[in-house]
């Protein structure tokens, strides 16, 4: 009789269907790859080999954080903490072993073929993300605020270590303290495409081997498609402090190194199909056609134009054992684009 009663009690308990929820959630904002924001949650009546899958919505539904990694592990106080990228909206599935998450999809699954739970956020319950934008050399540029991972290193950004002087001359800073360091970072709000592009840089002589200034054209829509100029020794103490760069790096013949002198800069590269020539030279471009500090031209591997937007960014390049110790600025006087 005891068992039965017992047994009575807890079947409307076994008949309860698994649930999942949100308990912190990014702000509502325009579909970024490179940009990301914690977000985190609870399941209740997972079972063993469950896990959670999480999507953001920008214009189509897609996996967070990666294609390649859609899975989030649920802990054993049932609770479950990811990244993702911004998104109008964000999902959260929990799902069994049989699930084969897709990378993109117009609609979310419904509960069935593996998916066992799902809870949604958007609209007003989403805090929406004002962005910062700067009006610089006649183009307008979108101010990265949230936390990022360049090289492979940790790092935050602040908005107020970017803006433009009365002379129109853009800072890039880092600031804070060993260890509290924030960084900067700009994207074009509009893609150019082919063309030459020109970049006239004060001075980066003050960079600590631990800072990288990167300026790139880039598209992370897809796989992603890079071409670097970077300003940085990456750790190293002495040697050649800047690169010509068509990504992967990895690729040998894909990166030139060279030296970067003090003083004003002006850092070039002229894009075409299947063809990108770089070069630096000493002043301004109008002033330093005779003062040639490094060229090279890619012909293998060049990306044809598509999504890219140019990026400005200083940032901290995590580094062991060498790490930073002070701030710093760059000053970018000028960006100028011809079709």
């Amino acid at each position: 009789m005891l068992c039965l009663l017992v047994n009575s009690c807890e079947r409307p308990l076994d008949r309860q269907p698994p649930s999942i929820e949100f308990t912190k959630l990014p702000p509502a904002a325009e579909g970024s790859p490179t940009d990301l924001y914690p977000i985190q949650g609870r399941v209740n009546g997972a079972r063993k080999g469950q896990s959670v899958v999480l999507f953001a919505r920008s214009g189509v539904w897609w996996v967070q954080p990666l294609a390649d990694q859609p899975f989030t592990k649920i802990q054993r106080d049932s609770t479950w903490k990811a990244t993702t990228h911004p998104g109008t909206a964000y999902a959260a599935l929990l799902v069994d072993a049989s699930y084969r998450p897709p990378a993109t999809a117009n609609l979310l699954p419904e509960t069935s073929k593996g998916v066992l739970a799902i809870a949604t956020a958007e609209g007003d319950i989403l805090e929406q993300t004002q962005l910062k934008r700067l009006d610089f050399s006649g183009y307008e540029w979108m101010v990265r605020q949230t936390p990022g991972n360049p090289a492979g290193s940790k790092n935050e950004y602040d908005p107020a270590n970017s803006w433009v002087d009365s002379r129109g001359f853009l800072h890039l800073r880092i600031a804070g303290s060993p260890g509290r360091w924030t960084s900067a970072e700009l994207s074009l709000s509009r893609s150019l495409g082919y063309g030459s592009y020109r970049f006239v840089v004060s001075d980066v002589s003050q960079l600590e081997p631990a800072m990288v200034l990167n300026v790139a054209v880039w598209d992370g829509s897809g796989p992603d498609r890079e071409m670097d100029i970077e300003i940085s020794r990456w750790g190293a103490t002495s040697g050649k402090n800047a690169q010509y760069v068509v990504q992967p790096y990895y690729v040998p013949a894909n990166v030139v190194r060279f030296l970067s002198p003090p003083g004003r800069l002006t850092y070039s590269f002229d894009w075409e199909p299947g063809r990108v020539s770089f070069r630096t030279v000493r002043g301004s471009e109008a002033e330093g056609r005779k003062n040639l500090v490094a060229a090279h031209t890619f012909t293998s591997g060049v990306p044809a134009s598509g999504g890219e937007t140019v990026r400005l960014h200083l940032y901290v390049f995590d580094t062991r054992p060498v790490h930073m110790q002070h701030g710093a600025e760059v000053v970018i006087e000028k960006f100028e684009y011809l079709p």
